[in-house]
């Protein structure tokens, strides 16, 4: 689940992109604890995507979740760590108009404890990735 800053949440209309932080284990693989994330605002969602959304109970709480598929009242999303639940298995389907944005880009900060020239490497060829939209992925978590 991410957390937005309240001047990015309001000016979500001027600018097209905004910086989302994940906490919790529900998109792992794809997503760790601590990933900041770049997120477009109004972006088409297609089944796959990755998106930042309000919870469908807690408006002012702001989660991150894959698009499985579009089902008659919105979208039907789920968390890549089948194990962590807070996903449509609990709420339904979520509306379009909470739908904010897709994610685009991830970018995992630098530990504290690495020091290492090899840690430091292994840091730089993984920090920064785009977050693809991933249509297998979509299929095995509809089998759920």
């Amino acid at each position: 689940m991410p957390e937005l800053s309240q001047e990015s949440e309001r000016g979500r209309t001027a600018v097209p992109f905004g910086v989302a932080e994940v906490t919790g284990p529900s998109m792992v693989p794809t997503l760790h604890h601590g990933d900041q994330l770049v997120v477009q605002y109004g972006a088409r969602v297609r089944p796959g995507d990755v998106v930042v959304l309000r919870h469908p109970f807690q408006q002012d709480l702001l989660v991150v979740k894959r698009a499985a598929e579009r089902r008659e009242g919105g979208w039907w999303v789920l968390g890549d760590n089948a194990y962590a639940g807070g996903d449509s298995t609990d709420y339904g389907t979520v509306p379009d108009e909470l739908v904010l944005g897709t994610v685009r880009f991830r970018y995992r900060p630098l530990k504290r404890d690495q020091r290492s020239l090899l840690a430091l490497l292994r840091w730089a060829l993984s920090a920064a990735r785009p977050v693809l939209a991933d249509r297998s992925a979509s299929r095995r978590l509809r089998a759920r």
